[in-house]
């Protein structure tokens, strides 16, 4: 029997992930342990775990590098890559939103040229010209995107908002929601053909856990 490879995404995701695994009796101990190792298996139930950055998960599950992923819903709209989304695992819970100064709240649908800076430009553009029939220019940002709009480069930002404290803290306010967002369950396309077995057993014993 072959390993089965899950890709983690680091950090808070990827704990919470190792609890789920761990609930349904598979061996993710090694990984609890302070390790600067990226791979980490489970030879009794013949699983492999892979540490990535969340935005490499749905390449590495894509390319079949993983035959399952854990993943922000953020990221799988971001990447828009050809895989199975299996399961909503309802934790990672927050939301993508367009935020800005509060005053442009009831301008922001009339306003022309509309400048937006996000770490998600394809999200960005989908809800502003696909959804809305606005025309804007994206500016793509890899670090602390609320600074934009105090600085004057952008008119607002779309981004995920978990508390809106640092939008508060920076007098900035969530003009619209976009989508709510938490963490997915994914899967490779020929992984599922060649391990639907395995990989449905998983998916069902997950179901029963959230379910409880």
């Amino acid at each position: 029997m072959r390993y089965l490879t899950v890709a983690l995404a680091k950090g808070r995701l990827a704990e919470l992930a190792m609890e789920l695994f761990m609930s349904i009796g598979m061996d993710c101990s090694e990984m609890k342990e302070k390790t600067r190792k990226l791979i980490f298996t489970d030879e009794k139930n013949k699983m492999k775990f892979i540490l990535v950055k969340a935005s490499d998960v749905p390449t590495y599950v894509e390319y079949g590098a993983a035959d399952i992923g854990i993943v922000g819903k953020d990221t799988l709209l971001e990447e828009s890559r050809n895989l199975y989304e299996m399961i909503d695992l309802g934790f990672g819970k927050c939301k993508m939103a367009v935020c800005g100064p509060k005053d442009l709240k009831d301008k922001l649908n009339t306003m022309t040229n509309l400048r937006v800076a996000s770490k998600y430009p394809h999200i960005a553009l989908k809800y502003f010209q696909d959804d809305k029939g606005q025309t804007i220019e994206i500016i793509k940002l890899n670090g602390s995107v609320e600074l934009a709009p105090l600085v004057g480069l952008s008119d607002v930002i779309v981004d995920i908002v978990e508390t809106g404290k640092t939008l508060f803290e920076n007098g900035l306010d969530v003009l619209e929601d976009v989508c709510p967002l938490s963490a997915r369950f994914v899967v490779n396309k020929v992984s599922m053909k060649m391990e639907k077995d395995r990989i449905m057993d998983i998916v069902t014993k997950f179901q029963e856990k959230l379910k409880a």
